[in-house]
């Protein structure tokens, strides 16, 4: 890596992430940097939340993964032995719909194919395309340790999916159940309720009489008194009983009255049950055990029968006659015309409800009496909330802690079976002969009890999310006790989306202190959601996503990497636009040409070695300024670190480098490097070079390329080079040191650029071009601020653009002159002969008419209910927002008028 030719410092005019980043990603990986050793010191661990093996590179993974390498890089750099483990995640259902849809393109199905070849051809795909998202990965500049990389299905985590199943099935804890579970009948499986997630949806409330028999003459007839309300009347077709609650009083007559369901004549029972909400509806209500939760409750309380009406694909089945085989929405109208028709229908209503989703195919899932496993979860749950009180883990941002608290507290089993043939096949294998189960972590070729060969293995696979509660130590060669596990176990931090606290998060807690007896990471931290500028969650279905990779191949991955942080604040979601990662692109071209400027006036200079500074008591105040700010630096970007506040450490970096170091450092600096002084340019030059290889150790984990390519160029100005390390990856963090901070210094700066901000403010204000040179007066109270202010006084001169400059300690006020208050001094700037003061008061006189309407014709807008109403939420957003801008540009223009009519 060595460049130690100063004539190989010459950087091109304007930067280039293509001719970087795959060139130092490449050599990082080759070196082995990425993968840590094990030594006497604590580790740093960090397990990928592991993308599935069907994905593409979207913001989501770009923010979260990048927030990852910041912590990696930075503990690395700080001398931890740094493991991030990659890895991808087999997806069952998301995988096997992939297949499946490749399959049909071919006019086939994987029943054409049966379970053995579809699987062999999963592993095909798998094989040709499972590994995109990892070079994506690698784009985007993660440091994972790829001589580590897992899969949930490889041969170990495979292994340690049946010890983790024999475990709790031998301990109680694994069951199987006749059960009301999610059923998503596209994907033709069972779902947790985290993959069903609740949406919104404009339904109907459709009301209906129900039968009862005449007494005198034995006949079925309506039932005057008796209106069922629902939103899903195919369901009927499974009712065993109606329902009231107990205190409902409407009701009572209903007692020993036979009822009988319409359409199929079929005598119900009568309960009453606390369950039941009165004020729902009509306070009586159908109860339909094989296709409701809160039903199958009820049911079992009272020993009904449960009916199950629908065939997996959502077809009505035998006992749902006489509309077998139509499909559930179609039977749905059906049913509704036949209840017409029979003078039964009463009225339907819209009814805004919330309905379950399956998280893959978004098909409208159907509560579905099913016989499937279940991990019993109030035993794990409890030791998991000891953790929690021990404090054990803690939540970054910490209100995450609440919601994963209310969860446990609430959890409820876990439906661990799918019906598809992509996963881990349940290991319990049944006994024709015995009619025993038995789970087994090898495959079982005769039954331990009666010794028959008639075994028959279960043909379900395991919830994905079962591989994927075991990642932080499966991954690290659990169950055998590795060296790995040993010491890399348990890991640091986890850092991962909101969306996957119940999926994954809480069920690793869970995991990690069953089977290793101890959390498997200390801190987590919880990312928003990514969304557009105008709020909207950025999802490739709905066509408003940003593609990273584009991103990358137009601006580079430092550019998209540092702007995606410091738009993002600490837990909160990130509103993005792709003008918006202009940021990181200018950032990385003003870090670029800095350099550029840096390294061209460093040409005859050679520091002894890296972190040369001299004597703090033989610099000037500007230099020993600049070493102050880095420290205070140093120590914002540590603690915003520790703290997961990664916003406010980009932030940091961003305003010392743009501000302090080129917009006052830079500039007071030429006059030294332009001058004959060779002592002071010595000097100055061993601070410019400590200041620049400090700052890019700092920005490294932040813009791993750009910070590389510049460390190489610094080589040149070192006399000796082998204390350099080869690549910044493993240079030594910077440390705090609060001997370099210099108050005075800061102090002094202070006032020098409280002179020049308060000249360039009454400029502004002034409306004079800033190219034009002025007359300005600096007032003093204090006398002994003369001397500091004074030996700026070139550079006031210079960067105020001023024709004449005078500091003193009395000036009186004159009308031609306008002033600037502040703490230490008061700044006069004369205005006459260089402003028409009429005009300009006139002029802002006519833009604050102007605003004033804008403000008056938003108000009337925003007052006005049916915009509020009937306007998407993004456009009220938005003239809300504009709203705000336009308030603050009246009040800074009505500060700007005050400022004229002080000379009037």
């Amino acid at each position: 890596m060595n460049q130690t030719d100063p004539a190989a410092q010459e950087l091109p005019s304007a930067y280039s992430p293509k001719a970087v980043e795959d060139k130092w990603y490449s050599l990082w990986e080759s070196c082995g940097l990425f993968t840590p050793q094990r030594t006497d010191a604590p580790p740093y661990t960090i397990v990928i939340p592991p993308p599935n093996v069907t994905g593409i590179l979207h913001m989501g993974h770009a923010l979260n993964n990048t927030i990852q390498d910041i912590l990696i890089r930075w503990k690395r750099m700080a001398g931890a032995p740094a493991l991030w483990v990659p890895g991808t995640d087999h997806a069952g259902i998301a995988t096997q719909n992939v297949v499946e849809k490749k399959l049909a393109r071919e006019k086939k199905t994987r029943f054409d194919l049966g379970r053995e070849k579809f699987v062999e051809e999963v592993w095909r795909w798998k094989k040709e395309y499972g590994s995109t998202i990892v070079r994506q990965l690698r784009k985007l500049g993660s440091s994972c340790d790829w001589s580590r990389e897992r899969f949930t299905m490889d041969e170990g985590l495979s292994r340690a999916v049946r010890h983790a199943f024999v475990r709790l099935y031998e301990d109680g804890l694994i069951y199987q159940g006749h059960r009301i579970i999610n059923w998503c009948p596209r994907c033709q499986t069972a779902l947790s309720d985290e993959e069903a997630p609740y949406q919104e949806v404009e339904g109907k409330l459709y009301y209906y009489h129900y039968l009862s028999k005449d007494p005198a003459t034995g006949a079925l007839v309506k039932d005057e008194k008796i209106i069922i309300a629902t939103t899903r009347p195919e369901t009927m077709l499974g009712d065993t009983a109606l329902a009231v609650n107990p205190k409902d009083r409407r009701y009572k007559k209903l007692e020993g009255k036979e009822i009988y369901l319409p359409l199929q004549d079929r005598r119900l029972a009568f309960i009453k049950d606390p369950l039941i909400d009165p004020k729902f509806g009509t306070g009586i209500v159908k109860v339909t055990p094989a296709h409701d939760p809160n039903d199958f409750v009820m049911g079992e309380r009272h020993r009904l029968a449960s009916i199950n009406v629908l065939h997996p694909d959502a077809r009505v089945n035998e006992n749902g006659a006489p509309y077998q085989g139509l499909d559930r929405f179609e039977a749905r109208k059906r049913i509704l015309a036949d209840l017409k028709e029979k003078g039964l229908f009463v009225k339907e209503e819209p009814h805004r409800h919330k309905v379950p989703h399956c998280y893959r195919c978004h098909t409208v899932v159907e509560p579905y009496l099913s016989k499937q496993w279940f991990v019993r979860m109030k035993p794990l749950a409890e030791k998991a909330l000891q953790a929690q009180e021990e404090k054990r883990i803690r939540f970054y941002p910490q209100r995450w802690t609440k919601v994963y608290l209310h969860w446990l507290n609430n959890i409820q089993d876990w439906c661990i079976s799918r019906q598809i043939w992509w996963g881990h096949q349940i290991p319990v294998w049944f006994c024709g002969s015995c009619q025993k189960p038995y789970a087994s972590v090898t495959d079982l070729t005769s039954c331990p009890s009666c010794h028959g060969a008639d075994l028959k293995q279960d043909p379900d696979v395991l919830d994905t999310w079962f591989s994927s509660w075991l990642w932080p130590f499966s991954t690290l060669g659990w169950p055998d006790d590795t060296a790995d596990l040993k010491y890399f176990y348990p890991t640091s931090a986890l850092a991962t989306a909101q969306e996957i606290i119940f999926f994954w998060v809480a069920r690793m807690i869970m995991a990690g202190l069953y089977f290793m007896k101890e959390v498997p990471f200390r801190d987590v931290y919880i990312h928003g959601t990514v969304r557009t500028d105008s709020g909207q969650k950025m999802s490739k279905s709905l066509g408003n996503a940003i593609d990273p990779l584009e991103l990358i191949s137009e601006i580079g991955a430092d550019a998209l990497r540092f702007s995606i942080v410091m738009l993002t604040a600490s837990g909160q979601d990130a509103y993005l636009s792709k003008e918006k990662f202009e940021l990181g692109r200018n950032f990385t071209n003003k870090i670029w040409n800095a350099a550029r400027f840096s390294f061209s006036n460093l040409k005859d200079f050679r520091a002894l070695q890296p972190g040369f500074l001299p004597p703090l008591k033989g610099l000037g105040v500007v230099d020993r300024w600049i070493v102050s700010r880095l420290e205070h630096v140093i120590r914002e970007v540590d603690g915003a670190l520790a703290a997961y506040r990664f916003n406010d450490a980009a932030s940091a970096l961003y305003h010392f480098f743009w501000h302090d170091f080129c917009d006052w450092y830079l500039e007071l600096s030429k006059p030294v490097f332009y001058g004959e002084d060779r002592p002071a340019k010595e000097k100055t030059s061993a601070v410019l070079l400590f200041v620049l290889e400090t700052y890019l150790r700092l920005l490294h984990p932040f813009m791993p390329f750009l910070a590389e390519e510049l460390w190489q160029k610094l080589r040149a100005y070192y006399r000796d080079t082998q204390s350099m390390p080869e690549s910044i990856l493993t240079a030594a963090w910077p440390g705090f040191e609060r001997k370099k901070v210099s108050a005075p210094a800061e102090f002094e700066m202070g006032l020098m650029q409280q002179a020049i901000g308060g000249i360039r403010d009454l400029r502004a204000k002034l409306n004079i071009p800033p190219a034009k040179p002025i007359e300005a007066v600096v007032r003093v109270a204090d006398p002994g601020l003369l001397e500091k202010i004074g030996r700026f006084d070139a550079a006031i001169r210079h960067l105020a653009r001023l024709e004449s400059l005078s500091i003193v300690t009395e000036f009186e006020r004159r009308p031609t002159h306008l002033s600037n208050v502040f703490k230490e001094m008061e700044i006069f700037v004369r205005v006459e002969g260089v402003v028409d003061l009429a005009a300009e008061r006139a002029r802002i006189l006519k833009k604050i008419e102007e605003v004033s309407k804008l403000l008056d014709q938003l108000a009337h807008r925003l007052s006005n209910a049916d915009f509020i109403s009937r306007a998407p939420e993004e456009v009220v957003e938005k003239e809300r927002a504009r709203q705000t801008e336009l308030q603050k540009i009246l009040g800074d223009l009505k500060d700007n008028l005050a400022l004229f009519e002080s000379v009037r």
